[in-house]
């Protein structure tokens, strides 16, 4: 045989076997890295396990569940007393209404009055938002003995009671500015300044928005979920 042929051979023999060996080397190196990766997987897996069965984070799941049910329970027990909405109240109601809450606002107002439709529109959007206030309304015409054991002489008239004492009263819009296109803003941040309402947070407020309700009904399939265990 022709030595350059047996040498070209040789070489083509060398090339080939070194493409085989980097062949097998790369699927040595493939094997390795999805051999990790399920190492790596079932590991996250058992971290994950081990994050569920963690006493405190248990505890605290616990305290959260525990702490929504409580809250549900008070809006319910506000509720019942007619917090949560605004309302309209007869003079026969009154004592018992502004007794039977630690913070009442009672708007006496005249129905032909303008200002005291601008007054009714806030209070009602005010009395959804902070649920530990009561809300409500007189009309003065139909409240005549009220009307002058309190003094009333001016409307739209607002008076604020805690435990059915009368501690403060709005009268007409002259701590608004004296004028008719004050915000709802405004009026919270008043009644916030004089201790009737409480600030609100940002995330209070998101929930608000939407998400009071799904939060309301976690609460309510959390109950009833205890409930059904026992």
């Amino acid at each position: 045989m022709d030595p350059d042929s047996v040498k070209s051979t040789l070489s083509n023999l060398a090339f080939g076997n070194v493409m085989a060996a980097a062949a097998r080397d790369y699927q040595k190196e493939l094997v390795a890295q999805q051999k990790s990766q399920a190492s790596s997987s079932v590991s996250q897996e058992v971290d994950l396990d081990e994050l569920m069965d963690d006493p405190e984070l248990e505890k605290l799941h616990a305290d959260r569940i525990a702490a929504l049910k409580k809250e549900a329970e008070k809006r319910e027990a506000m509720k019942k007393k007619g917090h949560g909405e605004y309302r309209e109240i007869t003079e026969g109601d009154f004592l018992g209404e502004v007794t039977g809450s630690e913070k009442a606002i009672c708007h006496f107002y005249h129905h032909e009055f303008y200002r005291c439709k601008i007054v009714d529109k806030h209070l009602k959007s005010l009395a959804q938002r902070h649920l530990d206030t009561k809300f409500i309304k007189l009309d003065a015409e139909n409240a005549p003995f009220f009307i002058t054991k309190l003094g009333i002489k001016t409307l739209p008239c607002v008076i604020l009671f805690r435990r059915g004492i009368a501690v403060d009263r709005l009268i007409g819009f002259q701590d608004l500015g004296g004028k008719d296109d004050f915000s709802t803003k405004a009026l919270e941040n008043l009644l916030i300044k004089k201790g009737f309402i409480s600030e609100k947070k940002q995330d209070e407020d998101e929930e608000d928005d939407g998400n009071h309700e799904n939060r309301r009904w976690a609460v309510r399939s959390s109950v009833n979920s205890d409930s059904d265990s026992d």
